[in-house]
């Protein structure tokens, strides 16, 4: 017969519970860091490789232990909490995160060898170039509005966990949103305009 934890276990608590509980209890905190270390995880490694990640995601639940006095349980979840703690850190990390898209801008495309359909061949070219030419993109956008797409993109957030996660309102997450949406949209227009121009 399976045993079920008793209600006070740091399993069995949600995340506003689990924080406070951690204030007279801290070995307790160590459950929301493997409920929620995992995806911060990720999301730091995608914007500033595996190199590091550990480490900020590591620092990441530092800062929140330290901070979680100043927690608001309103929130009840903490991972948009987490979140901004992590794009906080990783403003450190810019320059980082700025080569690392470089550095994916310059990546040549793979050469698919010998032998392959030539549709093959041209569709994995064409990707390799859309690839470089949003990494280049994604550089060159002011670190807010990358903050704002990256936690969507990677984070999986909606605009009103950006917006508490960052700590800004949320007219200025939707308006964020947009202007990025428009740049991007702008660079793939050119993309798919250099790359019909390639077959006439």
């Amino acid at each position: 017969m399976r045993m079920t934890a008793p209600p006070n276990t740091p399993e069995r608590l949600d995340d506003a519970e689990l924080i406070e509980q951690s204030r007279h209890r801290p070995e307790s905190f160590a459950a929301l860091y493997d409920r929620h270390f995992g995806d911060i995880y990720r999301y730091v490694a995608a914007r500033v490789g595996p190199q590091v990640a550990d480490d900020l995601a590591s620092e990441t639940f530092l800062t929140a232990f330290r901070k979680r006095h100043s927690f608001d349980p309103d929130r009840g979840v903490a991972r948009r909490w987490l979140y901004g703690i992590a794009t906080n850190l990783l403003a450190g990390h810019r320059r980082s995160e700025t080569r690392r898209l470089e550095a994916l801008a310059r990546v040549p495309a793979d050469d698919p060898g010998e032998g392959e359909h030539s549709d093959r061949v041209a569709a994995r070219v064409t990707a390799a170039g859309s690839r470089r030419r949003l990494a280049a993109e994604l550089g060159r956008l002011p670190d807010g509005e990358r903050d704002v797409l990256l936690l969507v993109a990677y984070g999986d957030l909606s605009y009103d966990e950006i917006a508490q996660a960052l700590d800004i309102p949320l007219g200025t997450v939707a308006s964020r949103l947009n202007r990025v949406r428009k740049k991007l949209r702008v660079a793939l227009n050119d993309i798919i305009a250099e790359s019909g121009g390639s077959d006439g």
